[in-house]
């Protein structure tokens, strides 16, 4: 089984690429975040050509996260308890009664000095609460996205620029931290010591010169993470004709 994670950055903007990808990859699931659409305006039927169903929450312009996948899944929730339901960041659903999977597009908090920060911290507490108990009711779950963490200094190109970035904050580090101690597994350092970018910025020759971060992650279940067989960063998707600044992360599964 192949699951993946992408910031598409818009997916009507990046259509075309998402399709190629879709036929070329076959991933059984993708967790998509930033699609800034709402369903009136989202691509069902080339995705559904493409062999995917799709459910999604979205947002005009902001935001927005979807599953796509090739089997039917179940919704079960759009929302995180505790947290500004007007802004469309995670998307829950079932796979085959037995598979918990979620799409989260987490706030970046930047400026610090901001409500944007507090929001950040907000979501982190709230989703660690549903986490924690998602962990409890399932065996195999599965969490992907963009979580706008920087987790470690060495996972991004210039630490000392980041250092009163809210990506790098220890409050944020910390709750990003607790899903480890919960029993969640980081799927790419399971496997992988290497930086592992996931984001390069569209300025300066970022993705050329490979200055990087590391900001997207796949957190796995212990039933799940046992299973895991690779994980790795689809950066030909970064090096494509008018890319999202993120590049899709992929795990495969003994499933």
């Amino acid at each position: 089984m192949k699951i993946a994670t992408f910031n598409i950055n818009s997916i009507n903007a990046r259509l075309e690429t998402l399709i190629s990808w879709l036929r070329a990859a076959s991933p059984d699931v993708v967790f998509l975040q930033e699609i800034k659409t709402t369903a009136d305006n989202f691509p069902f039927l080339e995705l559904q050509m493409a062999g995917y169903h799709a459910e999604l929450v979205g947002q005009k312009s902001y935001n927005g996260v979807a599953v796509l996948s090739k089997e039917k899944t179940k919704v079960v929730c759009t929302a995180l308890e505790g947290f500004d339901s007007s802004q469309a960041r995670y998307l829950e659903v079932e796979l085959s009664q037995k598979m918990s999977l979620a799409s989260v597009y987490m706030p970046n908090g930047n400026p610090k000095t901001s409500d944007k920060f507090k929001d950040k911290l907000s979501f982190m507490s709230a989703f660690n609460k549903h986490a924690k108990k998602l962990l409890l009711e399932k065996e195999y779950v599965v969490l992907g996205g963009d979580f706008n963490v920087i987790l470690q200094d060495s996972d991004v190109y210039q630490p000392e620029l980041f250092k009163n970035n809210a990506l790098t904050d220890e409050a944020a580090r910390k709750h990003l931290t607790a899903l480890s101690y919960m029993g969640f597994y980081d799927a790419y350092r399971m496997l992988h010591t290497d930086s592992g970018y996931t984001f390069w910025d569209y300025t300066a020759r970022a993705f050329e010169s490979d200055f990087g971060m590391r900001i997207d992650y796949l957190f796995l279940s212990p039933k799940m993470a046992d299973l895991l067989q690779e994980c790795f960063v689809e950066k030909s998707l970064r090096a494509s004709a008018k890319p999202s600044d993120h590049a899709p992360l992929v795990a495969l599964f003994d499933v």
